[in-house]
């Protein structure tokens, strides 16, 4: 019995399995995560896999890797669509993913998900302009990173913002704050 992946690569035509990853550069910045991928397809299991969200779900959370957004809803690849950035905050380009998430992609309901111990939720506007010169960065003052010191406040404003926009009413999303210490998700609005 063939393997899912080299069963729909036979289907697509070709008897051959997939070929490594032929590398355009020298360098070796992403090597460690190039050779991760090759166990990855080794044993990649999601081919066929449709492109909507078997859950009807998207999920907007944080970048931060602490978050499993996954994991901590009890879902699979293929149930949800997930979107992230600094914060999870709701802004113009999320809107746009969640248009085509809903109209395209079998989104019914939107989570906007929050976390404890969020650096965007740690200071103010001018500290993390600072915090990057500090670091070594840019002048980053020409860029909002939608801090909110309030977190709960600015979940509930980015959940009406989604609630009201046009093009997702009668779409229900709901706000949420994820504690990164216990995993415990808790409902805001």
């Amino acid at each position: 019995m063939m393997a899912g992946s080299e069963a729909a690569h036979r289907a697509a035509g070709s008897n051959r399995r997939p070929s490594r990853v032929r590398r355009v550069s020298t360098d070796d910045t992403f090597d460690d995560v190039l050779t991760a991928n090759e166990d990855y397809v080794a044993t990649f299991r999601l081919a066929g896999l449709a492109p909507v969200a078997a859950r009807g779900l998207a999920v907007l959370t944080c970048m931060d890797s602490r978050i499993e957004p996954l994991s901590m809803l009890g879902l699979a690849p293929g149930d949800a669509k997930i979107l992230r950035n600094a914060g999870a905050r709701v802004t113009d380009d999320v809107l746009r993913t969640l248009v085509l998430g809903r109209y395209l992609l079998g989104v019914n309901r939107v989570m906007v998900v929050a976390h404890t111990r969020c650096r965007m939720a740690g200071g103010s506007e001018q500290e993390v302009h600072d915090a990057v010169l500090a670091a070594g960065g840019p002048d980053t003052r020409s860029i909002s990173f939608l801090v909110a010191p309030d977190q709960p406040a600015a979940v509930r404003t980015d959940v009406q913002r989604a609630r009201s926009w046009p093009y997702l009413r009668g779409t229900p999303v709901g706000g949420f704050l994820y504690d990164v210490d216990t995993g415990r998700l808790s409902q805001l609005c």
